[in-house]
């Protein structure tokens, strides 16, 4: 019978000593256990948090378990892209490469909520903040050989839709699922419009994206029904975060590729690369909706400062 390889778990993430990364909403969840798992391989990791007291204290106890790699904090606020703007622009200053940027920050079902530029709280976090973020860190990824984006996106980009008439839900009523849908659609729109840019400027940047399946996080904290349904279907964070650790780390990754659990309904199970809906590889509305980010963040792809 022939060897089937095993599954892959976080022992199969590969040395990654001298490596830079960047994880934001590291202080909780998928993003902590990102940040823990790389650190313990070696890597630098910057825990990009909202929170000071819940970023340092993540980063404390990330210590505490003497990773081989450094952790530090930094606060990043992607409800805001002028804050953005300085937390790349302090970043630039103080390193000359990034290995890795993981955009695992995001809200997930909230009352009805604003960033700090008006635009609504899910499509402007998830999707705008990482945007404008990614970007600005352009020049940096460019300049590391083999470095990597990671999305994190989510099977409920399957029931979105780009409402690109009305993304702020200004005119058609609030619908927090609905915007929450619509955000993970556009993550996976802006990995496979970024790979496309990359590929044809010849840049040795891969854009990837991953999903957690159903895990048990502080994301659903504005859900009834997603937290009484961590108690049946969630996968701890140390499990969950597996398909973006593949993501970020397996030398086998191309770019354009999508892991997610390999259990029924990706909810459950260990990382493997999977399918999309097919309005994710909507190549017009990918391009439609790079054009709608540049005008409402101001940040270009070309962009080559902060």
């Amino acid at each position: 019978m022939a060897h089937q390889k095993r599954r892959w778990t976080a022992e199969d993430i590969p040395d990654q000593s001298g490596r830079i990364a960047i994880v934001t909403g590291a202080n909780t969840g998928i993003g902590y256990e990102t940040a823990r798992a790389l650190a313990h391989r070696g890597a630098a990791v910057t825990l990009a948090c909202r929170s000071r007291e819940k970023g340092e204290a993540a980063t404390g106890r990330i210590e505490a378990d003497r990773p081989r790699g450094r952790v530090t904090f930094a606060r990043l606020d992607l409800a805001d892209v002028d804050q953005i703007r300085r937390f790349a622009g302090r970043f630039s200053t103080d390193h000359d490469r990034l290995d890795l940027l993981v955009n695992n920050a995001g809200v997930m079902v909230p009352p009805e909520s604003r960033t700090a530029q008006g635009f609504e709280l899910q499509f402007g976090v998830n999707h705008l903040g990482h945007f404008a973020l990614t970007n600005l860190l352009l020049d940096l990824l460019r300049a590391t050989p083999g470095s990597r984006v990671v999305s994190v996106s989510s099977a409920a980009h399957r029931m979105g839709k780009m409402s690109f008439d009305d993304l702020d839900f200004a005119t058609r009523g609030y619908d927090a699922w609905a915007a929450y849908g619509q955000s993970k659609l556009a993550n996976l729109l802006f990995t496979f419009e970024l790979g496309r840019r990359l590929a044809a400027e010849g840049a040795d940047v891969t854009a990837v994206a991953a999903h957690p399946g159903w895990t048990g996080t502080d994301l659903q904290r504005s859900s009834l029904v997603a937290r009484l349904g961590n108690y049946v279907f969630a996968m701890k964070p140390p499990q969950g975060v597996l398909p973006t650790l593949r993501a970020a780390t397996d030398p086998a990754v191309e770019g354009g590729d999508y892991y997610g659990p390999n259990g029924l309904g990706e909810m459950r199970g260990y990382p493997v690369k999977v399918g999309t809906a097919d309005a994710a590889r909507n190549e017009a509305d990918a391009a439609q909706l790079w054009e709608v980010s540049e005008e409402r963040t101001g940040v270009r792809f070309c962009s080559a400062s902060v």
